[in-house]
């Protein structure tokens, strides 16, 4: 028969070996919990700096027109609108003008990691998305 002494010989040491299985794994889970939180705000974040920047330059209305009595976007100012404000946010984006009458901002935001840059994972990169539809005139024309 054992005694208590020699039991408690036989298990020294294993409870590093299982915090040496377990910690790790903690640190992924929580670095998933973390990082995939931030991505997400990343992701909320860009698409609404794409849904500001669209409506920004869905603003830019053609002074000509207006002053003609007519309401309608120039497209050119509508580009130039939407890329002034990813400008002042300072989120990279594309903007461009769909069918002459849609205008479509698309942004990326580079957001670094917290804990997966233990395992290799520096930085998550996101995309978002925006449209606003350029008023047109009375007679359905789009701006010049």
């Amino acid at each position: 028969m054992r005694t208590p002494q020699r039991l408690r010989r036989a298990e020294r040491g294993a409870i590093s070996v299982f915090l040496a299985v377990l910690v790790p794994g903690l640190l992924l889970i929580i670095g998933l919990a973390v990082d995939g939180g931030a991505k997400v705000v990343a992701t909320q974040r860009a698409n609404a700096v794409a849904d500001e920047a669209a409506r920004a330059g869905g603003q830019a209305l053609d002074v000509s027109a207006a002053l003609a009595g007519q309401v309608q976007v120039d497209p050119a100012a509508a580009v130039a609108a939407a890329q002034d404000y990813l400008g002042r946010t300072g989120v990279q984006g594309t903007v461009t003008v769909v069918d002459g009458d849609t205008l479509r901002v698309t942004t990326t935001i580079t957001e670094p990691t917290t804990f997966l840059g233990l395992i290799g994972i520096s930085s998550l990169t996101v995309e978002g998305s925006g449209t606003a539809d350029l008023i047109t005139d009375q007679t359905g024309a789009t701006g010049p």
